[in-house]
């Protein structure tokens, strides 16, 4: 798991330095690099076309688990904003002394999740999670916000101990989660519900409500960058994700 980590913090670093050196070379057109979080490409992704058309800049957005960004981020030294799944990597963020301000701009939310149909009929209990009868996977509390909000959850409801024993993986990030259940590999997930928009997920993976995970929500944070070039043009994305429009764009993907 360490290697995987490492070479997966090589390869960003590399996507970053590359985009760091186009910026050097291309400094009068005011590009922007976003790390963001699996979870919230799609939300991203709309903004970055609404706001290119209105600043006339470019936002390259690299995306990965929340863990790596924040490892190649403290290890790089560029970089404009940083938009992890949860509220543990902004706050590590600030005590790292590597952000500058922060807006939150939704939420995203636990949910159990099964293949379409759910063809073990598998009812919306946690502690179904916990049942040898099913593949079971979870998000790794060390690599990802997923994982971390899942830890956070399991360990309050005292169950986390045995549903990691019972899980046949822990994954490193949301996409994973997703995969599993796509590819037949796990029966029961938990997952934020904002993956169950993506692409056409919705074919393959169903939602059984449990009133816990609705309550488990963690805020999504966007943290602008210390260092950064282009302040002036971070101050204006940062106050665009302030406004309804951009808000609204965050509730359509289901955050």
């Amino acid at each position: 798991m360490r290697i995987y980590k490492s070479l997966t913090v090589v390869m960003i670093l590399a996507s970053v330095l590359l985009n760091s050196c186009n910026l050097e070379t291309t400094s009068d057109s005011k590009e922007l690099l976003i790390y963001c979080g699996i979870t919230m490409i799609q939300p991203m992704t709309e903004i970055k076309t609404k706001f290119e058309a209105r600043e006339k800049c470019h936002l390259n957005i690299t995306k990965d688990g929340s863990g790596n960004l924040l490892r190649a981020i403290e290890q790089s030294k560029v970089g404009d904003l940083f938009i992890p799944g949860g509220k543990f990597y902004i706050n590590e963020v600030l005590i790292r002394n590597l952000a500058q301000d922060t807006v939150t701009v939704g939420y995203n939310r636990l949910a159990l999740m099964v293949q379409k149909g759910n063809p073990l009929k598998i009812t919306p209990e946690l502690s179904n999670l916990s049942n040898k009868d099913y593949y079971v996977m979870i998000g790794n509390p060390n690599s990802g916000s997923v994982g971390i909000a899942t830890f956070n959850m399991l360990t309050k409801e005292g169950i986390f101990e045995q549903v990691r024993d019972n899980a046949v993986k822990l994954t490193t990030d949301s996409k994973d989660l997703t995969l599993a259940l796509i590819n037949k590999e796990a029966d029961l997930v938990v997952n934020w519900v904002a993956t169950y928009s993506h692409d056409q997920n919705s074919n393959y993976i169903d939602i059984l409500q449990v009133s816990n995970c609705e309550k488990a929500k963690d805020p999504i944070i966007i943290a602008s960058l210390k260092s950064s070039n282009h302040p002036d043009i971070v101050k204006k994305l940062m106050d665009y994700l302030k406004t309804d429009e951009a808000r609204a764009i965050f509730i359509k993907y289901g955050f």
